[in-house]
């Protein structure tokens, strides 16, 4: 068996495997062999009949597509595992030149190759958090709301007055919107249908019904309305003010954790939207670095990953569906095309594939490494909180697969505590040859440990301090082997 191998861009290997005619020979026997059960020749039982006569039941080449069948496969995982420098990633495109002599060639994705390019020389200044009095006030207010009292009034309404109305919209002859007893709160510079509609109630009180002319939206699509005068007649109904709590000690302790004074509400709502801020700002961090790192790299993959990225986050974004109606459902939902979703999510995969395999290659070259027990320190820490579910939690996170995901997460956050130490140091590199730490700690490591420690146990439990927002890290992408794949002949 002659083997040659060629490197072609994308992370591809040709493999042109020419075999001898003698295998071939004995390939084409077992198949006939193999067929011979299949055979229905008059005078013969199943697998009796002689070969010659096998052979012109199924003709030559169904013999030697049989033979091909099975041969294949097998020179290929040879010719592969006699070379330890191919590293496949998934099944070949394998195509059969010729028969005479037989020579196939194997399409081969391999293992990404990422040059990292002067990563430690990698330098991004970090933003600080500055939360001002402003923003507490803000929140402050918010939990002020959420506990007020509406009253009845009798006065004309004002902003953040509440009106129940009876509402008639027409266009032309055409009624628009016909609604009974329908509860408006006053609430100035908010986006609404009709832009205009909430001033015209105001200065306007309980049992008046009121007339005013306001134009069709660009949101109304409608051809009936579009572009045109909507007439309103509104009938109020009722009216009250929204009285808000008096901001004292007595309002604090009402408040969440029931606080004992304004002062102690007050900072705990800053620390909550100082570690909101603080995480936002990391995520932007980490992606500033990310982007500084996949630009100085250069790097290779098959095509066969970026199609398996595009897979996952497209089935990630349809709720991990599994049956094909499913997803037919998710995409009707968003008025796509199964092609279209792809080619939208491409884009993102992509990236998301440079990034996680510019920090594996990081973890690689700083010999970075997650201990066991510091996995079990992580399940420990992620259970903790699950209550009745914990046990199902922490054999769930037992497995194989559960502990690798572990470990993939823990790996991927000390790259990236690895890339932030680089990134804010004043001089070169400071690992050793075995990747630790020879200088004293950035205050901004040091300050990044301790947010973590506290994020592990503070929970935000008053207004709108602590809004989600998106991790921007990605995970370590495991990458499997798969030695075989389909066949094809060429001419």
């Amino acid at each position: 068996m002659k083997v040659s191998t060629e490197k072609i861009p994308e992370s591809q290997i040709v493999m042109t495997i020419e075999i001898e005619p003698e295998r071939l020979d004995e390939a084409r026997k077992k198949a006939l062999r193999k067929l011979s059960p299949r055979a229905k020749v008059p005078g013969f039982r199943p697998g009796k009949a002689p070969a010659n006569l096998v052979r012109q039941y199924f003709g030559e080449e169904r013999i030697l597509d049989e033979a091909l069948d099975d041969l294949v496969p097998d020179v290929y995982r040879e010719a592969v595992m006699a070379d330890d420098s191919i590293d496949p990633v998934a099944r070949p495109r394998l195509v059969v030149e010729t028969t005479e002599p037989l020579v196939v060639k194997a399409t081969i994705p391999v293992r990404p190759t990422v040059e990292l390019g002067d990563y430690a020389a990698i330098r991004v200044p970090e933003d600080t958090v500055v939360v001002d009095d402003a923003r507490v006030d803000e929140t402050m207010m918010v939990l002020r709301r959420r506990a007020a009292t509406l009253e009845p009034i009798e006065r004309e309404l004002q902003w953040r007055d509440i009106a129940r109305i009876d509402i008639l919209g027409m266009v032309e002859s055409e009624e628009l919107v016909d609604q009974k007893d329908a509860e408006i709160q006053l609430v100035e510079e908010r986006d609404v249908i009709f832009p205009g509609f909430e001033e015209e109630l105001l200065g306007h009180k309980k049992g008046e019904t009121i007339e005013f002319d306001l134009a069709a939206p660009e949101t109304v699509t409608s051809e009936k309305f579009a572009g045109k005068q909507a007439h309103f007649t509104i009938h109020i109904t009722e009216t009250k003010e929204e009285v808000l709590p008096e901001l004292d000690d007595e309002f604090a302790k009402q408040v969440g954790e029931s606080f004992e004074t304004v002062d102690a509400l007050r900072q705990r709502i800053r620390e909550d939207i100082e570690r909101a801020e603080a995480e936002q700002r990391d995520n932007r961090y980490h992606d500033q670095i990310l982007g500084e790192l996949v630009d100085r790299a250069a790097i290779e993959f098959p095509s066969v990953m970026l199609d398996s990225e595009v897979n996952r986050i497209l089935h990630d974004q349809a709720g991990r569906v599994e049956r094909g109606e499913d997803m037919e459902r998710y995409l009707a939902g968003i008025g796509k095309t199964e092609e279209e979703a792809r080619a939208e999510i491409r884009p993102v995969a992509d990236l998301r594939l440079r990034r996680s395999l510019v920090l594996a290659k990081v973890s690689e070259a700083e010999h970075l490494a997650v201990a066991e027990d510091e996995i079990d320190a992580e399940i420990e820490k992620m259970v903790a909180s699950m209550g009745p579910q914990a046990e199902q939690f922490r054999s769930m996170f037992a497995s194989e697969n559960g502990r690798d995901t572990v470990r993939r997460n823990l790996l991927t956050r000390k790259t990236l505590e690895r890339l932030i130490e680089i990134a804010t140091q004043d001089g070169g590199h400071v690992a050793d040859a075995d990747g630790e730490q020879t200088a004293d700690e950035p205050k901004a490591k040091r300050a990044r440990k301790e947010k973590a420690k506290d994020d592990q146990q503070a929970t935000t439990t008053v207004g709108n301090a602590n809004p989600n927002s998106e991790p921007s890290e990605p995970a370590m992408v495991p990458v499997e082997t798969v030695p075989e794949g389909e066949i094809t002949t060429g001419s």
